[in-house]
């Protein structure tokens, strides 16, 4: 082998491989992807050849022989005049949900995403829909949908490790054309796969994109579900956002069912340890390296509309960011049509419905970037620039704690499962969430802690307490 490898490799010696499944794709298999020791798809390189390294190279999300999201949409939105810094190229920007509330309650927001892909279908557009949706082997695979019923058994969210390897290898050369529904590094890594190999190109029609706060691995589901009363090892299926019709968009539960009941033991997100998404528990390490959020090279992108307005709303409210005519059309046509409920939408507000996510993906990016390179690491090329230039102490060590939960989590949630104890995850990962919680905390709120705990500290001293 030359001296100077694909960078593929660093992707998966510095673990920052996202499991997405695109190497494997291109090389026809020459790559496999494989569930790792820590519940998420990681390539495999030992023995593979350098030309199929060149090849996966090409078209991995994070190796810097392939195409970024910029290049990527210059190419295929070339006629798109506008273009955000968050939220990429687009035609238009709305706020809308489907008009049925059944079919709102069955899916985890506004139920746009999988509407648009029934009408993408209905219409003759496409032949069948690439997806995630509940698996065989896992609580949730990608797969191909050919009929709208399919489709909507496949609805909701899936906060769970997947690759689309796959489902794309058996469509290969098939002659039917599909949509293709994922997060935007997938989205990426699926487009570049249509460069690679363009006779799937031509079969991949629509690119449909979901925003993304970063990915999980299985450990999550698991979690979650163990603290409802159902052990990893007799977890049957989840259900990841449970509405409730009395209450607000974002107050959601969780859902379990175990091997030996049909009953779902549900709680509320909120209440469970894992639950709150800014801790970034079972993070994927290759979400510390993404700076796209509304899937810029996508064909639309829905996410959740996560601003007052919409708040109030249990059903759910969409943020779409469309890039293409017909599926503009369509949403038109549904709007009209009284099936849709649609508006515009400032992408000022859209971006604003993802500021956390913002905060994570392009200040945190910096952070992350620039203490990696400190540490003499290599690091993927970013659309944004290593430094910790403007950010302040508090926020830099949000970033950095952050990073630290989502590591340990994972170490020591598959200790916990070797032991068969949720109590020894629950104390072992205490101390990182109240460190976290303690610099998370506004000024006021850490003077008040401060406070009562010096008065504690006093009356305990008063009655010879320790």
């Amino acid at each position: 082998m030359s001296g100077s490898l694909p960078t593929i490799t660093h992707v998966v010696n510095e673990g920052m491989c996202v499991g997405c499944g695109a190497c494997s794709v291109a090389t026809s298999g020459a790559i496999p992807v494989t569930i790792g020791r820590y519940g998420s798809f990681r390539a495999s390189l030992e023995g593979v050849s350098e030309s199929d390294l060149a090849k996966g190279s090409r078209v991995c999300p994070w190796a810097k022989e392939s195409k970024n999201e910029d290049q990527i949409a210059d190419e295929v939105f070339s006629e798109v005049a506008n273009q955000d810094v968050i939220l990429g190229k687009y035609t238009s920007v709305n706020a809308g949900r489907v008009g049925q509330a059944e079919d709102a309650r069955k899916s985890s927001s506004g139920g746009l995403t999988s509407w648009t892909a029934i009408q993408l279908m209905e219409r003759g557009e496409i032949d069948g829909v690439i997806h995630v949706g509940p698996g065989d082997s896992a609580l949730f695979a990608y797969s191909v949908s050919y009929t709208v019923e399919e489709l909507r058994e496949k609805r909701k969210s899936f906060y769970y490790s997947t690759s689309f390897a796959d489902a794309l290898i058996s469509i290969v050369g098939d002659g039917k054309t599909y949509a293709f529904i994922g997060v935007p590094c997938f989205v990426r890594a699926a487009r570049s796969l249509s460069d690679e190999m363009p006779d799937l190109g031509a079969q991949l029609k629509f690119f449909l994109g979901l925003v993304c706060g970063h990915l999980k691995s299985d450990a999550f589901a698991e979690l979650l579900a163990w603290q409802t009363g159902v052990a990893p090892d007799e977890l049957k299926a989840v259900d990841f956002r449970v509405k409730n019709p009395n209450r607000r968009a974002s107050q959601y539960d969780f859902g379990a069912v175990s091997r030996s009941s049909n009953e779902m033991l549900t709680r509320p997100t909120p209440s469970l340890i894992g639950g709150n998404w800014g801790h970034g528990m079972f993070q994927l390490n290759a979400c510390n390296y993404c700076d796209d959020i509304f899937a810029e090279t996508a064909d639309v992108v829905f996410g959740d509309a996560w601003l007052p307005e919409f708040e109030g709303d249990w059903r759910g409210t969409n943020v779409i960011v469309n890039r293409n005519s017909i599926i503009e059309g369509i949403l038109s046509e549904g709007k009209s049509s009284g099936q849709i409920e649609i508006s515009p939408l400032a992408p000022s507000r859209a971006a604003t419905s993802q500021d956390g996510n913002y905060r994570h993906r392009r200040i945190g990016l910096a952070v992350r970037l620039a203490d990696d390179l400190a540490a003499g690491k290599w690091v993927p090329n970013k659309r944004v620039a290593a430094g910790l230039a403007g950010v302040d102490q508090r926020r830099l060590a949000i970033i950095r704690k952050r990073r630290e939960i989502s590591a340990r989590s994972h170490v020591l949630f598959s200790e916990a499962k070797k032991r068969g104890s949720l109590p020894y995850f629950l104390s072992a990962i205490d101390p990182l969430l109240a460190e976290y919680r303690a610099i998370d905390s506004k000024p006021s709120v850490r003077r008040t802690i401060g406070r009562v705990s010096r008065m504690l500290r006093r009356a305990a001293a008063k009655f010879g307490l320790k």
